[in-house]
């Protein structure tokens, strides 16, 4: 078996799928008895989108949320601020499907990637915990038990996706270094509320902290989040959450019923010293948590799958092992980044007593990119707006013999795809994950593309020669203006 993943939250599952749907065997167990209830992360980030988008799952997730939920800031003197509309600079763009966060439970998430798991032949073992393992050069061998009965699996390479209190990574011997901030709390919680509409996310800012009341679409429930400081009660039951409801809002209409699931959360803010050792990985809150100010956990965890799962593909089917240094090399700065943002974020939340209204671009992850890493190569200067690292643009309006679509209609399916805007030779011995879409002036071929409205060559600059090469996880590999074949024979050359 080729691996072994450990935890079936939206990391793991997004990393079993990506291996489903390449061919790659493996085994994806979860300690609990069943899925896992409640709202928990319940904002999905562009770049996420499109990452379902090339799953072939974000109709199913669109449908449970709500794009660009109105924000409703409520101050102390009852000044009512408005907010959360999509950002301007975003609107209309052709090089972005998605523009704005979209609001739906955590659960639907994980209930979504099942179902596609599912219907690629794959399964979440459930009630499987894992007791340990050892690992030699050639394998990792696991002991887990279910049920009182003891397996022993033994996979190429090991995955925790087990979340901050990860197994995995204590076993692996990994630092978690970072701090536990006590002083830090907020309840949360899913629960039916009486005396407020569910057209907008509603927050009151208050002397004792935030409050706020997000309607999750799909189901009948509010999630409840308030923030506790040092000497507030920090009981989870109704009778505390309605007595800080009302001191927050100064309103006694608005009624919580019984919580359906609440959590006490407290400011762990980690990230693990290395991403590997050996044949064990890390992805998701088992090598990061932080702050759920910007939503921005999940998201990182569900793209750190969504990297590591192509190289284990490629190098499970003959692609040099050192392909999977990249992985730590590439998202491990990430999550660095992401873990300053979300802590800015709280700081604003602590310091304001609220959260902004403005929606703007530094969490939709749509900037992130792996820049100077040894994966990404291009003859383009330091100005350049897309390099090799950055994320694939998508572009509309784009002619095919089977009529209009736009680029991540072609590209998608866990792919390399190469864009030819001149007339390059054909790669010899070009890998079977490998498809050339030509940019031509009248397509006549499956795999020919027309620009009709120049979206495509404005999104990649491209010139009368430029090739490019975009990854399986939607990140340009390789440009070549000069249009450099035998620079695109190399690079792929070292993926088979």
């Amino acid at each position: 078996m080729t691996a072994l993943i450990v935890g079936a939250g939206p990391t793991g599952l997004t990393l079993a799928c990506e291996l489903a749907r390449s061919g790659v065997s493996f085994r994806l167990i979860e300690a609990a008895r069943g899925p896992q209830p409640g709202s928990r992360g319940k904002g999905i980030q562009p770049r996420t989108l499109e990452v379902f988008d090339d799953l072939g799952i974000v109709d199913r997730v669109l449908a449970n949320g709500q794009m660009a939920m109105p924000l409703r800031s409520i101050a102390p003197d009852g000044d009512v601020t408005l907010g959360g509309a999509e950002p301007e600079a975003l609107r209309n763009r052709p090089d972005i499907p998605y523009t704005t966060s979209l609001i739906t439970p955590e659960w639907r998430i994980e209930e979504a990637l099942r179902l596609r798991l599912a219907e690629l032949g794959g399964a979440v073992e459930f009630g499987t915990a894992l007791g340990g393992f050892e690992q030699s050069d050639a394998a990792v061998s696991a002991f887990v038990v279910k049920d009182g009965e003891a397996e022993t699996i033994t996979a190429r390479w090991l995955v925790g996706c087990d979340g901050g209190h990860s197994i995995v990574r204590r076993q692996a011997g990994i630092a978690f270094e970072g701090e536990t901030r006590e002083e830090v709390r907020m309840i949360i919680a899913d629960a039916e509320v009486d005396g407020l509409d569910r057209d907008a996310w509603t927050m009151w800012r208050h002397e004792e902290g935030v409050l706020s009341l997000c309607p999750l679409p799909s189901t009948n429930v509010f999630q409840y989040a308030a923030a506790i400081v040092p000497g507030q009660d920090t009981e989870l039951s109704l009778a505390n959450m309605q007595a800080i409801l009302e001191r927050r809002t100064g309103r006694t209409d608005i009624r919580l019923h019984e919580p359906q699931w609440s959590s006490l959360w407290r400011a762990n803010i980690r990230l693990a010293d290395r991403y590997r050792e050996g044949r064990v990985f890390l992805a998701g809150d088992a090598a990061h948590i932080h702050s759920p100010a910007g939503g921005q956990g999940m998201n990182t965890g569900i793209q750190d799958a969504h990297n590591l799962a192509w190289k284990l593909a490629a190098v499970a089917k003959g692609a040099s092992p050192a392909l999977l240094d990249t992985y730590e090399a590439e998202r491990r700065p990430v999550a660095a980044d992401v873990l300053a943002l979300s802590n800015a974020r709280l700081r604003q939340v602590l310091e304001e007593r609220g959260i902004s209204t403005r929606r703007d671009e530094s969490t939709i992850q749509l900037g992130v990119n792996y820049r100077g890493c040894a994966s990404a190569r291009d003859d383009r200067g330091e100005t350049a707006p897309l390099r090799a690292g950055d994320r694939a643009p998508d572009a509309t309006k784009l002619m095919t013999v089977d009529g209009e679509q736009r680029l991540f209609d072609l590209t998608r399916g866990g792919r390399f795809t190469l864009l030819s805007f001149g007339t390059a030779p054909a790669i010899g011995a070009a890998p079977a994950a490998l498809r050339t879409l030509r940019v031509v002036g009248r397509p006549t071929g499956a795999d020919d593309i027309a620009d009709t409205e120049g979206h495509l060559a404005d999104a990649y600059g491209a010139t009368d020669h430029t090739l490019v090469l975009i990854r399986p996880d939607g990140y340009v590999a390789l440009i070549s203006d000069a249009g450099d074949i035998s620079a695109v024979s190399d690079y792929l050359a070292a993926m088979s």
